[in-house]
């Protein structure tokens, strides 16, 4: 259990783009609670009842894909935003679900006082406005990818991105442990290839791995892996 349980009102996504006087609200809307890891947050096609935004830790938001297995849409980190794909006038139940990557603290606002919110504050509905823009080119990107992209390019993209996301420690490792189940789920591909794709580019001395610990260690290699879309 973390010991702090409540977040600084200045962190996350929705605090830094509201006025300073709509910040007070927020601290008496909110609510904080720890995730444990391993643990869902909500389920896909549950109802909806608000948005939430990640204080501390790492959030997974995946959707189904087919009758057993998830495609991981993006990873929630440290201020980021997530439930916020049930914003429309339809939309009674989430179209995804999230689960924590690790021990995790959350901020959750009711959906009556999101969008008091958005209403009252022009520049926090600019912000989450080019957001969306980012996350739809984003999601096209992927698509493409998918129906285009090899598998071991796709994984490539992937490992790309998560470090992008979230750098590298001391070691060198990307700072994020997946398990390869996660890995497949993120690049689109069965655990079976990503299993043997990520073999062989540890053989070609692209990447180092040890355990659910990876390295990049040749960049330019991995890159021309994500440009090969014969």
């Amino acid at each position: 259990m973390k010991k702090n349980t409540q977040c600084d009102n200045r962190s996350c996504f929705l605090c830094k783009s509201c006025v300073r006087e709509w910040i007070p609200a927020v601290a008496a809307h909110k609510k904080n609670f720890v995730v444990k890891k391993g643990q869902k947050i909500f389920d896909e096609g549950a109802p909806v009842t608000g948005i939430y935004f990640v204080y501390d830790g790492v959030v997974k938001v995946h959707k189904k894909w087919g009758s057993d297995k998830e495609l991981i849409i993006r990873f929630a980190s440290k201020g980021a935003i997530f439930g916020h794909r049930v914003l429309g006038k339809q939309a009674t139940n989430y179209p995804i679900s999230a689960t924590a990557l690790e021990e995790s603290l959350v901020c959750y606002v009711d959906m009556d006082f999101f969008n008091a919110t958005l209403k009252t504050n022009p520049d926090f509905t600019f912000d989450l406005m080019l957001f969306f823009a980012e996350e739809l080119k984003e999601a096209e990107r992927k698509m493409r990818n998918l129906a285009h992209m090899p598998v071991k390019g796709r994984v490539a993209e992937a490992l790309l991105s998560l470090k992008n996301q979230f750098g590298t420690n001391k070691e060198g490792h990307i700072d994020i442990e997946l398990t390869r189940q996660d890995l497949a789920s993120y690049a689109g591909a069965t655990y079976e290839t990503v299993f043997r794709m990520v073999n062989e580019m540890i053989q070609e001395g692209i990447i180092v791995a040890a355990g659910k610990k990876i390295s990049i260690t040749n960049t330019e290699k991995l890159l021309l892996l994500t440009q090969d879309d014969l």
